[in-house]
């Protein structure tokens, strides 16, 4: 274990852990856009400059690890004039349309623009613009309120493995992209989405849905796998209109393609909501007590013409273990074969 002073505070942590995990571990605040602790540090944004004893300059506290003994101060007149003016640079280059925005009210730049009280911005001149926008089915695409913070691109190489986006060109050219500035063809993970601090990466399903004024979050189970990933789903006017995962979930804040974009079923006029029973050629509704009866009357019918290996019982992989065990109980027993599968596999 490591002791150091941050801001006349000791902290105790373990060797290793960067000035930026322990001053989190001791409650204290250092502002910052490109860090995410499910993420190998980059230092691309500088918000989260310090000044350590001893070191002639201020460092970056998300890649400096700790030290026995060290000094750290985390705010002062000189570091949070550097932090404003770095808060202002960016949005010199950025579109001031948070009115309408769809990240309003959950964007870190804007959270840092209300802290540092900025109105008006000293830096004025040209400002990227970028006309074209990408024609994907998932994913808004808008470059010029991205930060160049990194994110999107470490989280599909580092955790997708993907590596369908990069960082292309230098300098006040440079921008997030796909090889050739092709339009985005990955596996819709949406995990960029997830990590973007602006409205640069937005779902094309929830754009003109709703904010986060008077929407309702819903914790569950994603239904799609037996993964059992947790979720939140953003509920407006009684229809979900995006689903999101907390970092401190199981899953670690990470869904899949179904997982995040696949909800439009559930306001679906075409959803069956009673069960259906043909009765002279057509589908007719009917209570659930008869639904079950009828099934039961056609499964001991096949049974006693045919014997039980005329029967077969396919689970789903979106049951719970203890429904999959009643499931297979139930064919093996009350049915009497071995005529069971599931859906998970090839």
């Amino acid at each position: 274990m490591i002791t150091l002073l941050i801001d006349g505070k000791q902290v105790e942590v373990k060797e290793g852990t960067t000035i930026l995990e322990a001053a989190r571990q001791a409650e204290i605040y250092i502002p910052t856009l490109c860090d995410d602790p499910r993420l190998e540090p980059y230092g691309a944004c500088r918000l989260c400059l310090v000044q350590v004893k001893g070191m002639p300059r201020l460092v970056t506290a998300c890649t400096t690890p700790v030290a026995e003994g060290m000094e750290v101060q985390t705010s002062n007149e000189q570091i949070e004039r550097i932090r404003k003016t770095i808060v202002e640079l960016l949005l010199s280059d950025h579109p001031n349309d948070c009115m309408v925005c769809e990240k309003a009210g959950d964007c870190t730049l804007q959270e840092l623009a209300y802290f540092y009280n900025l109105r008006e911005n000293r830096f004025l001149g040209e400002r990227r613009q970028y006309a074209q926008r990408d024609n994907n089915p998932f994913i808004e695409r808008d470059m010029e309120k991205c930060v160049l913070c990194g994110k999107c691109v470490r989280v599909c190489e580092e955790v997708q493995a993907v590596a369908a986006i990069d960082i292309a060109y230098r300098g006040f050219n440079a921008k997030v992209t796909p090889p050739f500035e092709k339009d985005l063809n990955c596996e819709f993970c949406g995990q960029c989405i997830s990590v973007c601090p602006t409205g640069a990466l937005i779902g094309k399903l929830s754009i003109g849905r709703g904010r986060q004024k008077d929407i309702q979050k819903v914790d569950t189970i994603c239904p799609y796998c037996g993964c059992g990933c947790n979720i939140t789903l953003h509920v407006s006017r009684n229809e979900i209109i995006r689903v999101s995962s907390s970092p401190d979930n199981i899953n670690e804040g990470w869904l899949c393609v179904k997982g995040r974009f696949g909800f439009k079923f559930v306001n679906s006029p075409d959803r069956l909501k009673k069960p259906l029973i043909k009765k002279n050629g057509k589908f007719e509704e009917v209570s659930w007590d008869e639904a079950l009866d009828y099934v039961a009357s056609k499964f001991r019918e096949i049974k006693d013409r045919y014997g039980p290996d005329a029967i077969g019982g396919l689970s789903s992989a979106r049951c719970t273990n203890e429904e999959n065990y009643l499931f297979q109980k139930f064919i093996r027993a009350t049915i009497g074969t071995n005529n069971v599968d599931h859906c998970a596999r090839y």
